[in-house]
């Protein structure tokens, strides 16, 4: 197990130094086995965090991200957070004013990420597989750059289905009522 345990942080810190090295403005962490973000990689990149635009951190085993998460990577254009257990994001996700892609499919959402309505350039939202039952679909509505929210496989009211329709100007994929879970 300490073996694999350092062959994954062999692997992480491979992947940030690429970051460093080549200028990238991409840190990709997929799969890394990830329970929380580590907190040394901010001292590597804080000479580069402003030119970061891209975060994967999908498919590892998250259960939350911190507030210095949000205002570190502050220029962020997208962010791939799938395949986690996270069920909330911090406040300070206000702080991502450049975002305009986030992925929080297949997580433990069961409230819908609110904070998420306050970014002004975000044009997708993917929320597809989490538990979500309730959207604040007027808060959306008001969202002036949204083009697309995925909500497919979430357990959302009638309410939702029949009161978003009309009053969105963007792409809002549900699965049909009843439907159950993807297939595997």
């Amino acid at each position: 197990m300490l073996k694999k345990m350092g062959e994954a942080v062999a692997r992480v810190a491979r992947k940030v130094n690429e970051t460093v090295e080549n200028g990238s403005d991409t840190l990709d962490l997929a799969e890394c086995k990830l329970v929380s973000f580590p907190i040394g990689i901010y001292k590597v990149l804080r000479n580069v965090s402003d030119q970061i635009h891209l975060i994967t951190l999908a498919n590892n085993e998250l259960k939350s991200l911190t507030s210095k998460f949000m205002t570190t990577f502050s220029q962020l254009r997208e962010l791939h957070l799938e395949g986690n257990f996270l069920h909330r994001l911090p406040s300070e996700v206000s702080a991502l004013q450049h975002l305009k892609a986030i992925d929080l499919s297949r997580n433990q959402f069961q409230d819908f990420p609110e904070q998420l309505t306050t970014l002004p350039a975000l044009e997708t939202i993917n929320l597809e597989e989490n538990e979500i039952v309730d959207v604040p679909v007027e808060k959306l509505a008001a969202m002036p750059a949204l083009r697309c929210i995925d909500l497919r496989f979430n357990p959302l009211n009638a309410e939702v289905r029949v009161i978003a329709p009309p009053l969105i100007k963007f792409d809002m994929l549900m699965s049909p009522e009843g439907a159950g879970a993807p297939p595997p």
